[in-house]
């Protein structure tokens, strides 16, 4: 059934729109080695750094941002920085966009990890929320990436009625996939029928935001690759 939707047709008089465009950093040293990181790890291969320029030029197609916000993580600040010298903007650190804490698994690789935790990996596999090395449940994650984004909004519901804007946000896998839940409005565990972001990839979610506090999203775009890695 075609529905309408104010996201399709928004009335600006009363509404703002904000595209929010999420990006993943670029390959780290940790993905290469196929090595847990969470939020410790080395930063970019020399891949990733090739990718972090390509996505500095990709990204020009959204215009120039009214906000950049970045995790403080060093595979994403690297990732960030040639963008952030192409356009001369800074960026708005914010820890909350973080990768998922692994605590002990940390640096370790998935192989040596499935060998030493089958039960714990298992429980992964059938969907369990489950603490990985004893860090974060995804709901956690979940829970401060939506404070998170919601920080990131706030101050565009007080920008004249009808005004459009963008948000680079530049972060992590984990984070990609609960904020785009948590924007869907899926239920808890829903991140997980969202394919991981690949390195470099964009995710793109307008939103429409009333004067009174109201908010509607939609998804615009899920993990767009990288532009070298595009067909």
């Amino acid at each position: 059934m075609n529905r309408h939707s104010v996201l399709d047709d928004p009335d600006l008089d009363d509404w703002r729109a904000v595209r929010v465009v999420l990006v993943r950093h670029g390959e780290s040293q940790g993905n290469a080695a196929a090595r847990f990181e969470g939020q410790t790890g080395p930063g970019l291969t020399a891949r990733g750094h090739a990718q972090a320029r390509a996505i500095a030029s990709g990204l020009e197609r959204h215009g120039l941002p009214d906000l950049v916000v970045a995790s403080d993580l060093l595979r994403v600040s690297e990732t960030a920085a040639p963008y952030l010298a192409r356009t001369g903007l800074p960026a708005r650190i914010d820890t909350r966009w973080r990768e998922a804490a692994v605590g002990t698994w940390s640096g370790r690789s998935f192989v040596e990890i499935a060998a030493e935790y089958p039960d714990i990996v298992r429980a992964l596999r059938r969907g369990e929320d489950v603490r990985r090395g004893g860090g974060e449940t995804f709901a956690e994650v979940r829970g401060r990436v939506a404070a998170a984004l919601d920080d990131t909004l706030a101050p565009f519901t007080s920008t004249p009625a009808g005004s459009r804007h963008t948000v680079i946000v530049f972060t992590h896998g984990g984070p990609v996939r609960v904020a785009t839940a948590e924007a869907l409005g899926l239920p808890a565990g829903g991140h997980l029928g969202l394919d991981p972001p690949t390195n470099c990839a964009e995710t793109v979610l307008d939103f429409v935001l009333g004067g009174d506090g109201s908010r509607s999203a939609r998804l615009v775009a899920y993990n767009t690759p990288a532009p070298e890695e595009a067909a």
